[in-house]
């Protein structure tokens, strides 16, 4: 520190005094540095501490909804809610049938067909006689909208089987994609009777077919498409004429399994059998012609009344009894939610003492929410299970009522998977993963929490580092000072003795000078100059 002298001048009528100023080295501006810096450490661990308070705060809102919170009345109503669903399963859904699904598909085409012929011939001003039946309104949409694809035939395996490997047969999305890629490049793709995946070329017949402008290919490829897939799920007019319900298109479940069989990455289970076919697609064509699933007499022919083809109708059907399984799986879920939701309700209005409209506003309504929750996971979870568990116990007896139930286990299973309710049995699997990612969940926000509470209490730490600090910064300022103070008190001491010694000194040299005049009047004057 840098020091400096002064000088301090005292004037008055008769005299005028300076005092020279002493250098007193100053660490005032260090010592506030210092407890600047302390303070800024505390504010900067404060602010640190705040954070992860508040994240604490989050952590443990997030665990207590990942924390399954269920009493013995909640798991009570789970399995009773199981139960009484599970028996009107029973007693409602009844037994899937692949021909049940069939001709109930078959009827819901039937009545599509027969709208959509009536309106197209209504648009384009035909007599409505024409398309009054099956057979008409088929064969009016045959003509009416015809696709380049049903020139190219024989690679597919002929008019029987090109709706299964012609991939623009197929009644679902990837159908249409593959339409509009016909139109575009004047190729047909699929798959030859082996399963292998081939591209042919159309032929000038096929060419007709094909717009010459964009506008015509997406009409072609599109509105045509549809129109001629209408006219083919339920099979050709000639054979609706003769009797017969046709080959028909397959549906999206159908397609899915056609392209799946012509992946590359499938080769372990679709080697070529001793016939040169590969294996899953000769297992899916048999799905798809019904053969599969049917019935053999004695001498292994197949029984033509059990063949069921596993088409768009079939699909429609099982589409239909799926949505008769779900209801009781509804029903279930909604008990429980609805049990859940009026249980917290009820408890919310209570400790609140709910008693007007205007106290509603004290409800905490997220503790009521049935949903997105441990504990109501938890009870859906019990509550799916113990329906699952109804369902296969019905199963089980039906199986083993049927002929040949108790004798022959393939029988018995082939029985049993029929009263599956296989809706039930996914939401059970959905509810257990459910609650055993929220138990995952849960374990990874406690060793969080614990992260965050091994920081604070290293802040903490700090934080008492810094008090201890500006602590002796305040002792180390406390013992300056009373140095200084006690040096400055030394030096007093040290000024008022040279004083009061100069003093006794001046006195006696006054004295001495005094003796030295005789005379009486000399003394009074002076003794008078002393006075004043």
């Amino acid at each position: 520190m840098e020091t400096s002298k002064a000088l301090i001048k005292l004037k008055s009528d008769d005299f005028a005094v300076e005092f020279e100023t002493l250098p007193v080295e100053d660490e005032t501006d260090f010592d506030e540095l210092k407890t600047h810096s302390i303070i800024q450490g505390l504010d900067s661990v404060e602010k640190e501490l705040k954070v992860l308070e508040e994240k604490v705060d989050k952590l443990n809102c997030d665990i207590d909804n990942l924390t399954n919170h269920a009493d013995g009345l909640d798991y009570t109503l789970a399995v009773a809610s199981g139960i009484l669903t599970g028996i009107y399963d029973y007693f409602t859904v009844g037994e899937f049938s692949l021909k049940g699904a069939n001709e109930f598909g078959q009827k819901e085409v039937e009545e599509k067909i027969l709208k959509a012929a009536a309106d197209k011939a209504r648009i384009n001003g035909d007599n409505l006689g024409r398309v009054d039946t099956l057979e008409k309104a088929v064969s009016y949409l045959e003509d009416k909208y015809k696709i380049a694809a049903d020139t190219v035939l024989n690679p597919f395996g002929g008019g029987r089987q090109h709706h299964l490997r012609d991939f623009s047969h197929h009644f679902s999305p990837t159908g249409l994609f593959f339409s509009l890629l016909t139109q575009f490049t004047g190729k047909v793709y699929g798959t030859d009777v082996t399963g292998r995946f081939i591209v042919v070329p159309l032929d000038e017949k096929g060419m007709l077919l094909v717009g010459k402008t964009f506008k015509e290919k997406i009409t072609f490829g599109v509105i045509n498409w549809y129109f001629h897939m209408l006219s083919d799920i339920a099979g050709s007019s000639g054979t609706i004429k003769d009797g017969g319900t046709g080959t028909g298109l397959p549906g999206p479940i159908m397609s899915l399994l056609k392209k799946f069989a012509t992946l590359p990455s499938i080769k372990l289970f679709n080697q070529p059998n001793k016939d040169g076919n590969k294996e899953l697609s000769v297992w899916v064509s048999k799905l798809f012609n019904g053969t599969l699933f049917a019935e053999r007499d004695a001498k292994g022919k197949i029984i033509e009344d059990t063949v069921v083809p596993f088409d768009y109708r079939t699909e429609l059907g099982i589409k239909h009894h799926a949505k008769k399984q779900a209801v009781p799986v509804i029903m279930n879920e909604c008990v429980v939610r609805a049990f859940y939701f009026i249980r917290r309700l009820y408890t919310e209005l209570r400790d609140n003492n709910i008693k007007s409209y205007t106290d509603l506003k004290n409800i905490d309504w997220k503790k009521t929410f049935p949903y997105n929750n441990r504990t109501i996971t938890r009870m859906l979870t019990i509550a799916t299970g113990t329906f699952t568990a109804i369902n296969f116990t019905g199963a089980a007896i039906n199986a083993a009522r049927k002929p040949g139930g108790l004798s022959n286990f393939a029988t018995f299973g082939s029985y049993f998977i029929l009263r599956v309710n296989f809706v039930g049995v996914g939401r059970f699997a959905v509810a257990c993963y459910t609650d055993i990612k929220m138990g995952i969940q849960r374990s990874r926000l406690v060793d969080e929490k614990l992260q965050v509470y091994s920081q604070m209490l290293f802040l903490h730490n700090a934080k008492v580092f810094y008090r201890q600090a500006d602590m002796w910064v305040a002792a180390e300022n406390a013992s300056t000072a009373v140095e200084k103070s006690y040096q400055l008190i030394n030096d007093t001491t040290l000024f008022f003795n040279t004083a009061w010694n100069n003093i006794i000194e001046d006195m006696e040299a006054i004295g001495r000078s005094l003796r030295k005049f005789d005379d009486h009047e000399t003394k009074k004057r002076m003794l008078d100059i002393l006075r004043y």
